[in-house]
């Protein structure tokens, strides 16, 4: 099978957000995986004007990632008890673009629940737009503790509950991708 491309989709633009540290991680180990290249997708990179999918709401470079990637692994702050408007309104931008492909969710929080809050609200919207979601879901609890100010992990232990998140979806996106590809698709 060719190259699986799985960016990594960072949920916040706020400032001093340690969700990026979350998502830097996630990409890191990504590209340690063989056969896939992936890339962080912030949403400080780029500009969504009006709202919805028509093409006003649309930004050329966004667009161009959701549609040639294979699957997508978010790693969202927990605001809330939800996640962030600004990964809700890149969502909301390329419906097309995410039918019938896997999706990895993780979840940060200052919190020990690790953004379990902000998955359940995420799970829902990505089913909606089409997409799969894998079942290990992956949480950061106490990101003020799992992260340094640099942005190093502090338990490496989490290295392995990514990995295993990893695998799940890279297992989801080569059945999706082979069916995208073979099926006839009905809607």
């Amino acid at each position: 099978m060719d190259e699986l491309f799985i960016p990594v989709i960072a949920g916040t633009t706020r400032e001093r957000r340690r969700s990026i540290y979350a998502a830097k991680l996630v990409e890191q180990i990504g590209n340690n995986q063989p056969g896939i290249r992936t890339q962080l997708v912030d949403p400080k990179d780029f500009t969504f004007p009006g709202e919805g999918d028509g093409k006003e709401a649309k930004d050329p470079s966004y667009t161009e990632i959701t549609k040639n990637a294979d699957g997508f692994f978010i790693v969202t702050p927990e605001y809330n008890h939800s996640f962030p408007g600004t990964l809700k309104r890149m969502l909301d931008s390329e419906l097309e673009n995410y039918k019938h492909k896997p999706v990895a969710l993780a979840g940060v929080s200052s919190g020990d629940w690790g953004g379990v809050r902000a998955i359940q609200s995420l799970a829902l919207v990505t089913r909606r737009l089409g997409m799969v979601d894998t079942f290990a879901d992956m949480q950061f609890p106490r990101s003020k503790e799992l992260f340094n100010e640099n942005g190093k992990i502090q338990d490496s232990a989490i290295n392995d509950r990514v990995q295993k998140a990893w695998d799940e979806l890279i297992w989801m996106t080569k059945v999706m991708k082979w069916g995208r590809e073979n099926l006839t698709r009905t809607s």
